[in-house]
This record gives structure tokens, C-alpha cells and sequence, in this order.
């Protein structure tokens, strides 16, 4: 196991879903969390609190909006104040919306990519000094399969995860004689909230079922027929922090059941 004791790592969008499975898995590792995210008050501090006493670790929450760049740097902050510095950066925030390109609305695509794309841009930016000065960093940015590969009626999505491509290869060579990495993820289909709900806005899209969305939409891309789970892309991201993944940097990781093998 990849040991993180000392360590702190600031999670974006990981109340819920791949990011609290990665919340976790730090955790268990020994590292300290900022955890930030949508949901209900009450629900996050259960969820605060079952980091804590599950694995030992402390865990602060930040209520950071994702597209408030003042408020994102305000997050990283809380970190260095709270632990002493941030060491480990994950990008994980998103949000998705399902629309022909000539109805989609101005206002979603300009949210898709403030939060998906521009987030993390802020995010590495408000963390680099820290990571320099400690003279190690773990930048680690949720990609998607669809940084590799699109689909209809995602337009906004797809453009903001194609950049986080172009944005964790820039970073990884700017950041590549101080020990600190720059990777991103790709999973495909995650079973997530975020993925359980873009399920009506797909039935209506493509006039079909849940039932039909499920096969035919979501698991036909994936040639495993299986969903990815969070625990599967944590542990991919828990190994990218360790020592043994020092020389990986600048890369792509899919995890998609071979979705963008074909």
C-alpha cells in the first residue's frame, strides 16, 4: 500500500462518488483530506466524520465553489493553514448536461467548463507554490474517456475533458524538475450520481428507456459490460502517489473496460 502519513491532499468534488472513493482511499494511506463538494450540510459532516473514524485521518471541508476562482484558491489555503501545506491536488469536481449542440443552453456550457476545466487550472495554480516549496506534488486531474473520444450531444462536457488533457500535459512539463507529477485519469462509465442522472436527460434525448440507456448508451461503449467502480479509479489514483510512480507523469490513464481500445 502507498503510504501518504504526513501527506495532505485536497479533493475536489468528493462528497459523492469517485471523489470520496478517493477521499477514502488517501485516507487509508495515512494522508490528511480537504474534502469539498456538494450536498446537504448534515450529509457532509456524516460523511466528514466516517473518514475520520474509519481510517484515523483528519478530515476539514471546504464549501468552495467550483467556478469562483477566489473561493477555489480559498480551498487550497484552508489546506496549508489547517496541515501545513498541500501535497497532493485532485481535480475531481464535475457536472454534466445533455443536449443537441443547437439547443444547448449558453449557461450550461459556460458552468461545464468553468467546473470541469477552469477549476482545476485554478486549483494548480493556487497549489504549485506549496508543492515546490516542499519539493514534492501529486497533481492528479479526473478526466473521462471522452478526453479521448466524444459523443453526441455532449459537446461541453467533451471540450472540458479534452482540455484537462492538454492541461495535465502542459503542467507535467512545467512541473517536471520538482518532483511533481501531473497525471490524469479516464474512467468510462462510473455507476455514480452524477452518471445515474444524466440517464432521464439521455432517455428524452434519444427516446428510449432507462433500461435501453443502461445497455445500449452507457455499457455499450465498454467491451467488459461492466461499470467502472470509484473504488477501482481510488486505488489507480492512490498508486499514482506513491513512490513507484515517480517517472509517470504527462499521461493519460484509461480505466473503461477497453472502451477507447477500439
Amino acid at each position: 500500500m502507498t503510504g501518504l502519513s504526513g501527506k495532505t491532499a485536497v479533493v475536489t468534488g468528493s462528497t459523492t462518488g469517485i471523489g470520496l472513493a478517493i477521499a477514502r482511499a488517501f485516507a487509508g494511506a495515512g494522508a490528511n483530506i480537504v474534502m469539498n463538494g456538494l450536498g446537504n450540510p448534515d450529509d457532509i459532516e456524516k460523511v466528514r466524520r466516517q473518514i475520520e473514524a474509519d481510517f484515523g485521518a483528519k478530515a476539514v471541508y471546504s464549501p468552495a465553489d467550483m467556478s469562483k476562482p477566489a473561493e477555489i484558491a480559498e480551498m487550497v489555503a484552508l489546506g496549508e493553514r489547517t496541515f501545513g501545506g498541500v501535497d497532493i491536488l485532485v481535480n475531481n469536481a464535475g457536472i454534466q448536461f445533455v443536449s443537441p449542440i443547437e439547443e444547448f443552453p449558453i449557461e450550461k456550457w459556460d458552468a461545464i467548463i468553468a467546473i470541469n476545466l477552469s477549476s482545476a487550472f485554478h486549483a494548480i495554480r493556487a497549489a504549485v507554490p506549496s508543492m515546490k516549496k516542499r519539493g514534492w506534488g501529486r497533481i492528479i486531474n479526473t478526466a473521462s474517456a471522452h478526453s479521448l473520444i466524444a459523443s453526441p450531444f455532449k459537446s461541453a462536457y467533451v471540450s472540458a475533458k479534452h482540455g484537462i488533457a492538454g492541461l495535465t500535459k502542459t503542467v507535467a512539463l512545467e512541473l517536471a524538475t520538482f518532483k511533481i507529477t501531473c497525471n490524469c485519469i479516464s474512467p468510462g462509465y462510473v455507476w455514480t450520481p452524477l452518471v445515474e442522472k444524466q440517464i432521464p436527460e439521455t432517455m428524452k434525448a434519444r427516446n428510449l428507456t432507462k433500461e435501453q440507456v443502461i445497455k445500449d448508451v452507457l455499457l455499450e461503449a465498454q467491451p467488459t459490460k461492466e461499470f467502472v467502480t470509484s473504488e477501482q479509479v481510488g486505488a489507480l489514483a492512490l498508486f499514482l502517489c506513491g513512490d513507484d510512480a515517480a517517472q509517470i507523469t504527462g499521461t493519460n490513464l484509461s480505466i473503461d473496460g477497453g472502451w477507447t481500445a477500439g
